[in-house]
């Protein structure tokens, strides 16, 4: 459908080809950074050294790592990786770590008889002694396997987790979560969550010709339960599970940067904003349940989760065929997926969802269920249904190897959904600007391929996506390319994505923008990225450039489509002066339009203006930097302070003619008191808008935490935090609580 575009197109060809020379130019000063050597692992863009997912949190909420970044560790951290059995894709996406660290892990373990001691990773030089201590919170302990790495008997946690606000007058929202390994092939998981904010049952309303939705009341969940049993040669889960192949294109769900075969999916998520107590709107009613006090009242968020793959998937993960071997894998799945309203539409009403100038095209109403159907009622906005529709996928993967860096490979999927509301009356379908296609059945199949010697490693994947929609699917093609040393690595990839290519398993290296709900969609672009050392100097840089197509420009209906070329750098830098002194200086910036760089544009959409349809197009620019001291005054202590500044382009009147300013500042201590008590506190400032205090956050918080381990059965966590917006928007001064106090407990027990 035709896109929004903003701001004027008439500055020409020197305009644009004055940004391009500046990217050009960045482009190369990184690739002059990376000498003759070449990333970490899946490059995560900073080093990473957390322990828990609150310490991921952090480092997201100061913009250290990206939305992909953070899920992708924070999967990792619930579902580590067993150095014993870790196949090289699957310790490539542990951070820090290069090709060459990963091929230095699997040749000590083939030399040793496998990993029996961390450290002796360390003492033979496979890894630095940093490198292990990030890896910890990412791997499966070592302790309890026996001499051919095999868990000895049974082992599990289970953990328990809850946040409430001072002030809740309801209990909390709270989780249990938990693992049962045995005899090292078993294991047994599962999650179970008590929600307060989550909608109840939607049902249609043939009366009102619309959605009605059970109102939120606390209640329990168990969305995460698996089984699995793994063996070198076979893989089995029955439950939730999430899997990916290749270079991610055809299928994944993982969020892993190199996925192959199945993960286990126990994971739940923790929210770190409040939530508005009323999610009412006027509807029927006189007036809206939440006028005044009511809707400015806030309670501690739920815990979530992610809604992946429900089912069954078999694996065999190595057949010897000759010198070579084969895997084979094969999966059904059936599970019910959450939606936001306004990515609905009835098609019994409307015949054409891209047509956004007929009103009947509009996303149905949702009103709130009532006892008695024919009393008024309020109205639901901006609000997730829960259980909406439920997909069913089936699909496989079949791969040739001739060796662990060489092989050949076919992945394929179909899926079909089942909507809860599906009647003579009421037909619901996906907005075009959804994930899913709208239409029908969709899936997709593809093949991929490897090819390593040596230093160099090259992959690529070509895909077929095909659905109901008008152009019936689309094509994409991936390559990416590793030359690796052991203190470098430089990754490079070219992608292209048609318009058409509307695959919503897909997830493969795409730019942050969105065609339609999809980053791998109407995008061709060339990505590199380098990690190295030189001696105590830590360099990291990622350049992308890519090229889209702009549907129509605000000169009319008539106007042909437009290539837009955009750019993206990242440039950083740590010095560890001595074992004391760690400074370092981060840089980053991005151009969504090239040939357009009026302050009139937007760069990303508050989340306050999307509304009830589809989000605007932006083709700002954004540029950021940052400074960060580390001082570990002692082994067992830490202190780290940054600060960041940015200026973006926001697309609001005030800024027409200049860039927002933003600035950011933490500082975060650390200390392990003793081997089982780690003690931390943080204190951070963050301020959208300097100098105009009555439009987005200026936020102050502080938290302190202790966590003990109570010898080797126990482990306890409890945390008090202060949150406090400090602007002057009418909604701050009259929300309550304002500041908030947080409280978390979390208690593990360990089998």
């Amino acid at each position: 459908m035709a896109k929004a575009g903003g701001g004027s197109r008439d500055r020409g060809d020197v305009r644009t080809s004055r940004r391009a020379l500046a990217m050009g130019v960045c482009a190369t000063a990184a690739f002059v950074f990376a000498g003759a050597g070449v990333a970490s692992a899946a490059d995560y863009g900073y080093f990473v050294e957390v322990e828990t997912e609150e310490d991921l949190l952090d480092l997201y909420s100061a913009n250290q790592i990206d939305e992909t970044a953070f899920q992708t560790l924070r999967e990792l951290l619930h579902d580590p990786v067993d150095l014993a059995t870790a196949s090289r894709e699957e310790l490539y996406r542990l951070p820090n770590l290069s090709y060459a660290d990963v091929d230095g892990i699997l040749a000590h373990s083939d030399a040793s008889g496998g990993i029996q001691d961390l450290d002796a990773l360390v003492s033979t030089a496979v890894l630095t002694e940093r490198k292990l201590d990030a890896l910890r919170a990412f791997i499966v302990p070592i302790a309890g396997r026996d001499a051919d790495g095999k868990q000895r008997g049974v082992s599990g946690r289970i953990g328990y987790k809850t946040t409430t606000v001072i002030g809740d007058q309801d209990a909390p929202s709270m989780a249990l979560v938990g693992t049962l390994q045995a005899h090292g092939a078993w294991e047994f998981g599962g999650a179970a969550v008590l929600t307060r904010t989550r909608l109840g049952e939607v049902t249609h309303d043939a009366t009102r010709e619309a959605l009605t939705a059970e109102p939120a009341t606390p209640a329990p969940h168990v969305p995460k339960f698996y089984a699995q049993w793994k063996t070198p040669v076979y893989h089995v889960v029955a439950g939730t599970f999430r899997i990916g192949f290749g270079q991610r294109l055809t299928l994944d769900n993982s969020s892993q940067y190199t996925p192959n075969g199945i993960q286990v999916d126990n994971a739940i998520n923790y929210s770190q904003d409040l939530t508005g107590a009323c999610k009412e709107s006027q509807g029927e009613l006189d007036a809206s349940p939440c006028t005044g006090a009511a809707g400015e009242r806030y309670m501690s968020p739920d815990y979530g989760w992610s809604e992946r793959m429900r089912g069954v998937a078999v694996g065999i993960r190595r057949l010897a065929v000759g010198k070579a071997w084969m895997q084979a894998y094969a999966f059904g799945s059936y599970e019910s997926h959450s939606l936001y309203q306004y990515e609905l539409y009835d098609r019994t009403r409307c015949d054409d969802p891209l047509d956004d100038a007929d009103d009947a095209c509009k996303s149905p109403l949702v009103y709130k269920t009532l006892s008695d159907p024919d009393e008024l009622t309020s109205r639901y906005s901006y609000q997730t249904l829960p259980n909406i529709y439920s997909d069913a996928v089936v699909g496989g993967n079949v791969s040739v190897f001739r060796d662990g860096r060489t092989h050949l490979g076919v992945t394929g999927y179909f899926a079909s959904v089942q909507w809860a509301v599906d009647n003579a009356d009421m037909k619901l379908d996906f907005q075009e600007w959804s994930r899913l296609p709208y239409g029908g059945p969709f899936g997709a199949v593809g093949v991929d391929g490897a090819w390593g010697y040596d230093r160099v490693d090259v992959f690529f994947e070509v895909s077929r996506s095909l659905d109901e929609q008008p152009a019936g699917g689309g094509w994409g093609a991936i390559t990416r390319s590793t030359l690796t040393s052991k203190d470098h690595e430089l990754e490079a990839s070219l992608r292209y994505y048609d318009r058409d290519f509307a695959n919503p398993y897909a997830r493969p290296i795409a730019a942050a923008d969105e065609y339609d709900g999809l980053r791998a969609r109407d995008e061709a672009g060339l990505r590199f990225k380098y990690a190295g050392s030189f001696g105590a100097l830590q360099l990291r840089a990622a350049g992308d450039a890519w090229m889209r197509k702009r549907a129509q420009d605000e000169s009319g209906d008539d106007a042909p489509e437009a290539n837009v070329v955009a750019g993206h750098v990242r440039v950083g830098a740590a010095y560890q002066m001595n074992r004391r002194f760690e400074p370092g200086l981060w840089l980053e910036y991005s151009d969504k339009d090239l040939s357009d760089s009026g302050r009139g544009n937007c760069f990303e959409t508050a989340a306050s203006t999307l509304l009830d349809g589809e989000p605007p197009y932006c083709q700002g620019e954004k540029l950021q930097g940052a400074v960060q001291l580390a001082v570990r005054p002692s082994s067992v202590a830490s202190i780290i302070a940054r600060f960041q500044y940015r200026l973006i382009d926001d697309g609001k009147a005030e800024f027409a003619d200049a860039f927002r300013e933003d600035m950011s500042a933490y500082l975060v201590g650390t200390w392990r008191a003793r081997a089982d008590l780690r003690l931390r506190a943080r204190a951070a400032y963050n301020e959208e808008a300097i100098g105009d205090d009555s439009y987005l956050d200026k936020i102050f918080t502080a938290y302190t935490e202790a966590s003990y381990n109570v010898g080797t059965a126990w482990w306890l966590k409890v945390r008090y935090q202060y949150y406090d917006l400090l602007d002057e928007r009418a909604g701050t001064l009259a929300r309550e609580p304002n500041p908030s106090h947080w409280l978390r407990l979390e208690l593990e027990a360990r089998l």
